[in-house]
């Protein structure tokens, strides 16, 4: 007969379980970031291949304590589980620099073979953990009556722990001590409780190995790793709330790289001059008013996505000291901004926040410029806009909300009366699938939409910028304006793409994104599979 089992030992031991169960789940998506972003696929193979893994942990940890119904057994495969949660960063890392060459390649098999090679790392801890709370209630059960009780409470428990381990390392451990060092926290947290119930029942052996546990994991955590990633020219790395974020020396371009690093999200160059990207098309945006419309009409700018200021610099270089209020989620990409993008400008006021909720409250946002060592000029208030850049599309990871017709309507309303709207979109050679669907989308709200292709000089990946006015324009109207924007970048920048510039043709059948629906997703992971297939 099992010696009896203190229940409220049990209480720890689940609730400690769920809060390290659910911190690797939500550690294991930062631990993808920096190799294969963070888009929904990514998102629904983890939590898929989670569940599955507690639900043959359910499974196995039921049958396991029928056979063993012993404390021992249960701290056992808990202590296994816990130890697998503080290697797995480790036994990953070969296979995650295997998971960037398919990435970089768009080879799909090489992908495909890496990334399931990664979650399978997963398969034996998670499974593990699963035991702990079924064993826990076989463990506990003293009569038939109150058993439901028991259970309830087992589970409640460990849901609790899955509460905390869900916010903990999001808000606090990884943007304070990184990814490896929370995933040796979460393991270290669960080896203590099952260290203090090996004491309990007085097995010395067994608590010796579980104290050389916590000891492993810990030095293996918080030892110098070397950078998370490591690239050519690295000058920086951080892990914020938000992203994984690189900033690399390429010659004589600064670059800002975020998660899988597959698109550049910022260049800078000492020097000044054009940025060689998409960004330069952006000064040609305004050009796009019903003629006559001059540079000297321009004076308030707003940017969605602002990242490291790519933009804005363009357009102070451009324009001089106009107005721009410039919005970006993450905090920490606006610190890197300034640190090694020379964000510096007086004449830009940088806010943290989400871009349309910025444009909601008008300014009203927690400014950046209140981070520590930070400078900026003041926002604009309510004063509206003669252009709006839209750089916050990333294929294949697109926030949604920021692609719809309410999202569209929103800007023009916060547009001056000769007010235009820029969008960055990603494309392929051959494949505009996204491309239309955000013109169509435009055109739903906008009277004149128009898409100037950047030459992809060969590369099978592009973009296009799509730009809407909010009167009634023509083609003629973008020539005739052109020569009255005499600064000799933006003169650069129209000799270049005023040829590729056309009126907006939607293909029948072009899927126009909303609030209630807008599957940007399978637009864009089509485009991405066409492009693995070569089709």
């Amino acid at each position: 007969m099992p010696q009896p089992v203190s229940r409220a030992y049990l209480y720890l031991l689940v609730f400690t379980g769920g809060f390290t169960t659910l911190g690797l789940e939500l550690s294991a998506s930062r631990l993808l970031d920096p190799w294969f972003g963070n888009s929904l696929i990514v998102w629904a193979s983890l939590i898929g291949l989670i569940m599955l893994y507690l639900s043959a942990g359910y499974w196995l940890g039921g049958r396991l304590a029928d056979r063993s119904p012993h404390l021992l057994t249960l701290l056992r495969l808990a202590g296994l589980g816990a130890l697998g949660v503080g290697l797995v960063p480790f036994a990953a890392a070969p296979v995650l620099r295997l998971a960037s060459l398919g990435l970089g390649d768009l080879d799909a098999g090489l992908l495909a073979g890496s990334m399931g090679g990664i979650l399978v790392l997963f398969a034996i801890p998670v499974t593990l953990l699963g035991c702990v709370s079924p064993f826990a209630i076989r463990l506990g059960l003293r009569e038939i009556s109150g058993s439901g009780e028991f259970a309830g409470r087992v589970y409640a428990l460990s849901t609790a722990g899955s509460i905390l381990g869900s916010f903990m390392p999001v808000l606090l451990l990884i943007p304070n001590i990184g990814t490896r060092r929370t995933f040796a926290t979460l393991a270290a947290a669960l080896l203590l409780v099952i260290l203090a119930g090996l004491l309990r029942i007085r097995r010395p052996w067994e608590s010796l190995a579980g104290i050389l546990a916590i000891g492993f994991v810990v030095w293996l955590g918080w030892r110098a790793g070397g950078p998370i990633k490591p690239a050519t020219g690295l000058l920086y790395e951080t892990e914020s709330a938000f992203n994984y974020i690189q900033v690399i020396q390429a010659g004589p371009e600064r670059q800002l790289r975020l998660n899988e690093g597959a698109g550049i999200h910022s260049v800078y160059r000492p020097e000044g001059g054009r940025a060689y990207g998409i960004w330069d098309y952006f000064l040609l945006a305004p050009a796009f008013n019903p003629a006559p419309y001059g540079p000297d009409q321009l004076r308030h700018v707003y940017i969605a996505g602002l990242a490291a200021g790519t933009a804005a610099r363009l357009y102070t270089d451009a324009y001089g000291p106009i107005s721009i209020d410039g919005a970006e989620l993450d905090p920490a990409i606006i610190e890197a901004g300034r640190r090694y993008f020379a964000m510096n400008e007086p004449n830009l006021h940088a806010v943290a926040a989400d871009a349309r909720r910025f444009l909601e409250t008008q300014a009203s946002a927690p400014a950046a410029d209140e981070l520590p060592g930070a400078g900026g000029g003041q926002p604009s208030g309510v004063a509206p806009y003669d252009v709006v850049v839209v750089d916050t599309y990333r294929p294949p990871y697109i926030p949604f909300h920021l692609t719809t017709v309410e999202f569209f309507a929103l800007v023009r309303a916060r547009l001056s009366e000769n007010g235009v709207v820029a969008v960055n979109v990603g494309r392929t050679h051959t494949d505009y699938s996204l491309v239309n669907a955000i013109a169509a989308t435009m055109r739903e709200v906008f009277p004149s939409v128009y898409i100037v292709d950047e030459p992809d000089l060969g590369s099978e990946l592009g973009n296009s910028m799509v730009v809407a006015t909010r009167r009634p324009s023509t083609l003629a109207d973008f020539q005739a304006n052109l020569p009255r924007f005499e600064s000799p970048l933006v003169a650069e920048i129209a000799q270049e793409a005023a040829p590729n510039a056309r009126v907006a043709a939607i293909p029948a059948g072009t899927p126009i994104f909303t609030d209630d629906r807008a599957p940007v997703e399978q637009v864009v992971h089509q485009l991405v599979l066409k492009q693995m297939l070569g089709r």
